[in-house]
């Protein structure tokens, strides 16, 4: 089984909403100099997907891992590497850096076709950054094969996967038959970390380099469908108001009525 796991190097969404800024003229979101960038954490579980995968199946599973990203990106794939990836993958191209979500499924579809065959494309519900959840679904769209969504839980079975996914009220446990594609959700659990011996072979292990030529891709699979309007930090306005009353009864009594009159309350 030859498994391709989708990552994106993204800003460290623990430390970001306290350094970063908007400039809403370029319609970019400003970072400090020097911001540590980290694998999307649900792009990490899709990594954890595999890995069990193969804990699961045995060393017959082959793990490539793919990104797309300027040369910082780099080092999520090493990441990946030192986790128990095999091979890695960076699409790199000066035209594909501001790319949408339309050219980026293209280019990972286009990079997932290039390895070969591939049974299994495992991916982050979303990116941690811009929080779209659409690149994955494409990439399935564009490349024709099935796809599931929200995966909290993934074990091989004969011809296929069965898959466990969140649903809004429950879970669902449904089987597709190979090949697929799975987008893996916060619910699959704790992943594993690199250790220091694994760490220094990623190091020394190559990184595939493909651009936009190499690819294949199209003109039109270049041309971005979405085009981005404003981007702002929303003001946020809170109000408190304290009521009492002299007992208990009053203050709620008095409560009530404020809440009947602010139309919370019928």
């Amino acid at each position: 089984m030859h498994i391709a796991v989708l990552i994106k190097q993204v800003p460290n969404p623990d430390a970001l909403a306290a350094v970063m800024s908007v400039d809403e003229a370029s319609l970019k979101v400003v970072l400090p100099p020097g911001h540590p960038q980290v694998v999307s954490p649900f792009d990490e579980q899709a990594l954890e997907a595999a890995l069990r995968l193969r804990d699961q199946v045995g060393a017959a599973v082959k793990i490539t891992a793919v990104t797309l990203g300027p040369d910082s990106a780099r080092t999520a794939l090493k990441q990946a590497l030192s986790l128990g990836a095999d091979d890695a993958v960076h699409i790199h191209d000066a035209a594909l850096l501001d790319a949408d979500s339309h050219v980026s499924a293209h280019a990972l579809a286009a990079a997932i076709r290039k390895l070969g065959t591939i049974d299994l494309v495992l991916a982050g519900r979303q990116a941690a950054d811009f929080d779209a959840g659409v690149v994955g679904l494409g990439v399935a769209e564009i490349l024709g094969v099935p796809s599931v969504s929200f995966a909290c839980g993934i074990e091989a079975v004969d011809g296929g996967v069965q898959v466990e996914r969140v649903l809004q009220d429950g879970f669902e446990t449904v089987q597709v038959p190979l090949p697929a594609l799975v987008t893996i959700s916060n619910e699959l659990g704790e992943v594993r970390k690199p250790n220091l011996r694994e760490t220094m072979r990623a190091a020394r292990k190559p990184v595939a380099a493909w651009g936009a030529a190499e690819l294949g891709l199209e003109a039109s699979q270049l041309q971005p469908r979405s085009r981005r309007t404003r981007l702002f930090i929303p003001q946020k306005n809170t109000q408190c108001e304290f009521i009492t009353g002299a007992t208990a009864f009053e203050a709620g009594e008095r409560l009530a009525q404020r809440l009947h009159d602010a139309r919370v309350l019928g």
